[in-house]
């Protein structure tokens, strides 16, 4: 209960400050939120409860393709793999680099003829042998040769997706 009475102490401390700017401020219940929603027929989904709080007309736009992102790193600094005892396993290479891709470049291969035949769109992950594998929206597709490949970006750290609406970004 402590804690409770700190978050509604800091609301309220929030509250009444942002009420002494002379700025218009609003605050509503959780049960404004539902019945605005369910009211304007808007799917649960925290995106768009906040968009649904306080005294709302209308929600216009609410169900337009969204951008998620999400970490995926830059790679290991560590070079060998090792097992759960410490012994070595295999080794990286020491370039993180091959044939002028890096992991988590996005690309796009256009394999003209084989048993992977078709247009690849996806995350790459690099292999020194010039063989890689394309994370695509649905599966992995591995062997991919290097030459077959082009650039889209260069891979920052972060992994980006166009979902339909924001309940499917929720979900995924």
């Amino acid at each position: 209960m402590r804690d409770d009475a700190a978050v509604n102490a800091t609301r309220n401390a929030i509250f009444f400050a942002l009420r002494e700017t002379g700025l218009p401020v609003e605050s509503a219940t959780g049960g404004r939120t539902k019945y605005n929603r369910s009211r304007l027929g808007i799917p649960k989904a925290h995106c768009l409860d906040a968009a649904c709080a306080g005294q709302v007309d209308q929600v216009i736009g609410w169900d337009m393709p969204v951008l998620s992102i999400k970490a995926t790193g830059r790679g290991a600094y560590q070079r060998t793999n090792v097992y759960a005892n410490g012994f070595p396993r295999g080794y990286l290479t020491r370039e993180k680099m091959a044939r002028g891709f890096r992991t988590g470049d996005m690309v796009v291969a256009d394999v003209p003829n084989g048993k992977k035949m078709g247009r690849h769109i996806g995350r790459v992950a690099v292999r020194a042998s010039g063989s890689f594998n394309i994370q695509t929206k649905h599966a992995v597709v591995q062997g991919i040769n290097a030459r077959h490949c082009r650039l889209l970006s260069r891979a920052d750290g972060y992994g980006y997706a166009r979902h339909a609406s924001p309940i499917l970004q929720e979900a995924a």
